[in-house]
């Protein structure tokens, strides 16, 4: 099953911060963010403009939106996207909601991450 993708027009910066970090209050105003809390760190991916105190950033993330709601009982989408990226060395950060995921590429290789995935029979709208 292809599916369609829609590219964000925030520009993101993915953020460390240690495990019992408390989470910056700034973060819950912005219009669209990602926590992940594990037993080592948090992550934080954040649009660019917002920023916090954080132990590393990697900053200039494009988001593709799997539009959706997608099913649970859908299976191998993330692994397609990420085996179409991965066969042309474009490295990717992946997050999963619940109704949906998110790859997210360099900014530097949105491009060629956007002509690969069409030239597989996805859809991406900008």
């Amino acid at each position: 099953m292809k599916l369609t993708l829609k590219l964000l027009n925030e520009c993101f910066t993915i953020h460390s911060l240690p495990e019992q970090s408390v989470i910056p209050t700034q973060v819950f105003s912005a219009p669209i963010y990602f926590i992940a809390k594990t037993f080592d760190e948090v992550s934080i991916v954040l649009p660019q403009n917002i920023s916090i105190e954080s132990d590393d950033a990697e900053p200039d993330w494009q988001a593709l939106e799997v539009v959706g709601p997608l099913d649970f009982t859908l299976t191998g989408i993330l692994s397609s996207i990420s085996t179409v990226l991965a066969n042309k060395k474009i490295s990717i950060f992946a997050i999963s909601t619940f109704d949906t995921d998110y790859i997210l590429v360099k900014k530097e290789t949105l491009v060629a991450a956007v002509e690969a995935l069409e030239a597989n029979d996805y859809q991406v709208i900008q």
